[in-house]
C-alpha cells in the first residue's frame, strides 16, 4: 500500500531522450517525478558513435548527449533508478494510484509515461542467444575495441547497419557487409563512406544460416539467394544490425499495441486508458528520430500534466 509520500505525480518508464525530456517538463512544473530504465541511461542513443542531425549540435557523441539528458534531469530534482519493469496495475488501494512492478520494489504514480523506445532485432537463428557477449553484438560503440585487427561481420544495409561497419572499418582487420536484398538501403553520404574504405567486402542478397561456434562464435554459413549458393566465413565477431523491435512486452496485455507491437497511442500520446500516455519509438508512428522522440517527451508531459491538474 502506498502513503502519500512514497507517491510519484508521474512515473517515466525509459530513460531516453523521450523520456527524460518529458521528466524535465513535469519537473520544471513542479512536479515529483521517478524515471524506471532497465538498462542505460539515455536508451539506444548511447551507442550512437555521432549524432549530427539534432538542432543546436553540429555534431555530438550519443554518450554525452546522454550525459547532457541526465545533468539536466538532475539539476531539476528528478530521481532515477535502474529496474526493470514487470507490469502496470492500479493499486489496490486507491483506483487513481498506479502501481509499477519491477524486477525489484514497485512504485506508486498517478499518472505513468511510458518511453521504453525499441530493442535490438534478432535473427531468430540456433544458438544465438547463447552466443550474446560471446561473439555476437549490437553496439559497435560498446563491443567494437574488442575487434581491433579481427575480421567482423555486419547483418543489415540500412542506416544502423552501415555506420557499424564505417566504425569497425577504422578499426578492423576486415568488414564483411552481409545484406540481404541487392543494394544497400542507407542514405547515399554513408554508402560512399563505407565503399571508400578498402577493407570492405559486402555481400548482397545473402542471410545468414548458421552460426559456428558452441561458446564462442567461430564463423557464420550464409546463403545467396539468388544463386542459392552456400558459404561459410571466419570471422572473430558478428554485429547484427537489422532493425528494431518494441519495448512494449510488457503492456502487451494492458494498453492497445497495433499489429507491429508498438503501442497505439495518438498524436496527444495518449493511450487507451486515461492517466497513461506513450511517447517515443515505443510509440506508433511515421518517423522516429531523436527529435520525434523528444517531441513526443514534450507532448506527453504536458497532456500529464494537464490530466494532474484536474
Amino acid at each position: 500500500m502506498a502513503s502519500d509520500d512514497t507517491i510519484y505525480d508521474s512515473i517515466i518508464i525509459g530513460a531516453g531522450p523521450a523520456g527524460m525530456t518529458a521528466a524535465i517538463y513535469l519537473l520544471r512544473a513542479g512536479k515529483k517525478v521517478m524515471i524506471l530504465e532497465k538498462s542505460t541511461i539515455g536508451g539506444g542513443i548511447t551507442s550512437t558513435p555521432i549524432i549530427e542531425n539534432y538542432p543546436g549540435f553540429e555534431k555530438i557523441s550519443g554518450e554525452d548527449f546522454a550525459d547532457n539528458l541526465y545533468n539536466q534531469v538532475s539539476n531539476f530534482g528528478g530521481e532515477i533508478e535502474v529496474w526493470e519493469v514487470k507490469q502496470i496495475s492500479k493499486d489496490s488501494s486507491d483506483n487513481k494510484i498506479w502501481k509499477i512492478d519491477t524486477d525489484g520494489p514497485s512504485f506508486y504514480g498517478k499518472s505513468v509515461i511510458i518511453a521504453t523506445g525499441t530493442e535490438y532485432r534478432r535473427l531468430g537463428i540456433e544458438n544465438e542467444e547463447n552466443l550474446i557477449g560471446h561473439g555476437i553484438s549490437f553496439c559497435v560503440t560498446c563491443d567494437g575495441a574488442f575487434y581491433k585487427d579481427q575480421t567482423v561481420a555486419v547483418i543489415g544495409g540500412g542506416n544502423s547497419a552501415v555506420t557499424n561497419g564505417i566504425e569497425l572499418a577504422k578499426i578492423a582487420k576486415k568488414v564483411i557487409i552481409v545484406q540481404n536484398l541487392e543494394d544497400l538501403t542507407c542514405e547515399n553520404v554513408l554508402k560512399e563512406k563505407l565503399q571508400s574504405f578498402d577493407n570492405v567486402e559486402i555481400i548482397y542478397n545473402a542471410t545468414v544460416e548458421k552460426l559456428i561456434g558452441d561458446e564462442e562464435l567461430k564463423g557464420i554459413d550464409i546463403k545467396i539467394s539468388n544463386t542459392n549458393e552456400e558459404k561459410s566465413i571466419d570471422v572473430d565477431g558478428m554485429f547484427i544490425s537489422i532493425g528494431l523491435v518494441p519495448s512494449s512486452k510488457f503492456v502487451k496485455d494492458f494498453v492497445n499495441l497495433n499489429k507491429f507491437n508498438y503501442i497505439d497511442a495518438k498524436e496527444d500520446c495518449n493511450t487507451n486508458i486515461d492517466g497513461i500516455f506513450a511517447a517515443g519509438d515505443v510509440r506508433n508512428k511515421a518517423y522516429h528520430q531523436i527529435t520525434t522522440s523528444t517531441s513526443d517527451g514534450t507532448v506527453a508531459a504536458l497532456e500529464a500534466i494537464k490530466y494532474l491538474d484536474k
